[in-house]
C-alpha cells in the first residue's frame, strides 16, 4: 500500500517545516523577471523558481490556470514542471479547484491523482460546491493512491463570504463543509496518521470566527491538515501564524506566491530562507 499522505506531510514538515511556495508564472512575474509571456517563459520561469527552492523547502503549489491558459503546450510543461519537481523530492500540490459530481468527479480524480495520470502530484485543490458528499470517489481513490486533497472552505476573496458566511441550520457554509469533510476522513482514515486525507483551504486573511471555522480539530483521532494562502501580498504576516490559526497553526500549510519574488527570481532562495526563519520563530519551532 502506498505510503498515506498524511505521512508525506509529516516528513516534510520535520524536515523543511512548514512553507509552501506557489508557481504561479502569470503575465505580470513573467515581466518582471524579462521573460516573454509564452509557453517558454512560463518553463523557464517554474524551473529558474525550482532551482532556487531547491533543498530549502518541501511543498510547492503549481496554479494550474497559469499553465492551462497556453493549452496543451501549457499543460505538457505542467506535466514536465510536476515531474521534475517530484524527482526533486519535492511534494506537488495542484492548484485546479476541480469539482463536480458522479463519474467526472471520478474522472476529474483520475487525471490528476489516478495511477495512470499524466500529472505527477501529492494532492489536488477541489472545490465542494456541487455537494460535498460529490467528492467521496475522489477522496476515496485519494486514500488508495497515498494523494491528498484540499477542499475550498473559508476562501479569502470577497466574493466568497455571501455563500461561506450564511447560515443554515445553526452553522455556516464553510463549517459544514468542515463537518462534512470531517465525516468523509473518517471513512478513508488510515489508522495512526495525524491527519486525514482530506485538508481544508482556509485564507490567512479571513476572520476565522466569522466563517464559523475558528473551533476545528477537535477530533481525537487526526488532525485537519489547512492549505493558506494569503501570505504576502494579500495581506497576511508569517509572523502572525499562531495569531491567526491559533491552536491549529502546527497543522497549516502557509504559502506564499508573489511575495517569494519580491527581490526578483535569482534572490527567491535567500527571500524564502528568511520567511522559513520567521515562520519558525512564530511557531516557535
Amino acid at each position: 500500500m502506498p505510503e498515506s499522505f498524511s505521512r508525506k506531510i509529516e516528513a516534510v514538515f520535520s524536515k523543511y517545516g512548514q512553507l509552501c511556495v506557489g508557481l504561479d508564472p502569470h503575465s505580470e512575474l513573467l515581466e518582471a523577471e524579462g521573460l516573454p509571456d509564452t509557453v517558454e517563459g512560463a518553463r523557464s520561469f517554474s524551473f529558474q523558481l525550482l532551482d532556487q527552492l531547491d533543498d530549502v523547502i518541501g511543498i510547492i503549489k503549481p496554479q494550474v490556470a497559469f499553465y492551462e491558459r497556453f493549452g496543451s503546450k501549457g499543460f505538457a510543461v505542467l506535466e514536465e514542471v510536476c515531474s521534475e519537481a517530484t524527482k526533486r523530492g519535492f511534494l506537488v500540490i495542484a492548484d485546479a479547484k476541480r469539482g463536480d459530481i458522479g463519474s467526472t468527479m471520478s474522472a476529474y480524480a483520475e487525471a490528476w491523482l489516478g495511477k495512470a495520470s499524466p500529472f505527477v502530484v501529492d494532492a489536488l485543490t477541489v472545490s465542494p460546491y456541487l455537494g460535498t458528499g460529490a467528492l467521496s470517489s475522489a477522496i476515496s481513490l485519494a486514500s488508495e493512491r497515498g494523494k491528498g486533497l484540499f477542499v475550498l472552505c473559508a476562501t479569502s476573496n470577497a466574493e466568497g463570504k455571501g455563500i461561506q458566511q450564511s447560515t443554515s441550520n445553526g452553522q455556516t457554509v464553510a463549517a459544514a463543509v468542515a463537518n462534512e469533510i470531517e465525516a468523509l476522513n473518517r471513512v478513508s482514515a488510515q489508522a495512526k496518521t495525524k491527519f486525514g486525507t482530506a485538508g481544508l483551504v482556509i485564507g490567512a486573511t479571513v476572520n476565522l470566527k466569522e466563517y464559523g471555522v475558528d473551533t476545528l480539530n477537535t477530533s481525537e483521532h487526526y488532525k485537519s491538515l489547512i492549505l493558506a494562502p494569503g501570505f504576502g501580498a494579500q495581506g497576511a504576516s508569517l509572523s502572525a501564524a499562531r495569531t491567526i490559526f491559533g491552536s491549529n497553526a502546527d497543522n497549516v500549510i502557509y504559502t506564499v506566491s508573489r511575495s517569494a519574488l519580491r527581490n526578483g527570481l535569482d534572490q527567491t532562495r535567500q527571500t524564502i530562507t528568511s520567511d522559513k526563519n520567521e515562520l519558525a520563530l512564530a511557531l516557535g519551532a
